[in-house]
């Protein structure tokens, strides 16, 4: 009896694939294997285990299916290990399109970044477009956000995360970043018209100690705030030459307390040092003092 309704069966699901192929698949598992699968038509998997529950004779295919807290393990061992998987259109379809499983299970679409913007510099030192000068100790590159006409910075091919991590070992290595900026500015066609300044800025906002290499003219759309002018303009932007001086005398550079500080001074003209309020007026000023 059993053998014959289960022709019937399968007759009427051949029938049903011949009408709709896309809907019906039979999948045969192995024991202890798993089958997922997705609908292609709502954004949630569904997962179904091993069913090995098949009736292995004619008294056992009428008997009810055990739930699966009722079943006897020692039976379930003893039993065949292949099983049949539903055919139902939801299952059979899912069956028949495994790759739908990345899609009912979406990751975030956010791509991660190689870092931080802070460690912008590493990227930017990389980039054969940005280079302008290189070798074996040091690269130059042009600020991406230049703040004024010319503005270089010198980077060590050695990681050196901030001037609070500088030693005395890295004296020679300072003096040779000086010696390649003093060469960029000779080598640059206003370095005689426009005033250039070797600096580091005390606390800076990138990570990777770099050389400032920028002409005092300030002639830049993206000088656009009060922090961008002070951190030229004040003592926030400390000389290489007193970097250089204080990690022979000291050691070590120290950034003094309240340094941050002065980025909200006041805006005061480098070069006269009258007040302007803001800082449209202040680029105004600044081109009385550029040259002629």
């Amino acid at each position: 009896m059993w053998l014959w309704a289960k022709a019937i069966r399968l007759l009427a699901i051949t029938t049903c694939q011949r009408r709709f192929p896309h809907l019906y698949n039979q999948v045969t598992l192995k024991q202890g294997q798993k089958l997922h699968m997705v609908n292609q038509l709502f954004p949630y998997t569904v997962s179904f285990n091993e069913d090995a529950s098949s009736p292995t004779s004619p008294r056992e295919g009428s008997k009810p299916t055990k739930r699966p807290h009722q079943r006897d393990p020692c039976r379930d061992e003893a039993e065949s290990p292949a099983s049949k998987v539903a055919t139902s259109s939801l299952q059979a379809r899912a069956a028949y399109s495994p790759p739908l499983v990345e899609k009912a299970t979406p990751v975030s679409a956010k791509v991660e970044s190689a870092g931080h913007w802070s460690q912008g510099l590493k990227v930017s030192m990389q980039d054969p477009k940005m280079q302008v000068y290189k070798d074996e100790k040091v690269v130059v590159i042009k600020d991406k956000y230049p703040k004024a006409r010319h503005h270089w910075l010198v980077l060590p091919w050695e990681f050196i995360s901030s001037l609070k991590a500088l030693r005395p070992e890295h004296c020679q290595l300072l003096k040779h970043m000086q010696q390649v900026g003093d060469s960029m500015v000779q080598k640059c066609p206003d370095g005689q018209t426009l005033r250039f300044r070797l600096g580091y800025h005390a606390i800076p906002s990138m990570s990777h100690v770099h050389l400032h290499v920028i002409s005092q003219d300030f002639d830049s759309p993206c000088l656009k705030n009060k922090k961008h002018w002070n951190s030229f303009t004040t003592d926030y932007f400390i000389e290489s030459q007193d970097v250089i001086a204080m990690l022979e005398r000291d050691g070590k550079v120290s950034v003094k307390d309240g340094t941050s500080e002065l980025l909200k001074l006041p805006l005061h003209c480098h070069v006269c040092r009258k007040e302007q309020a803001t800082i449209p007026k202040l680029k105004d000023h600044l081109k009385t003092h550029l040259p002629s």
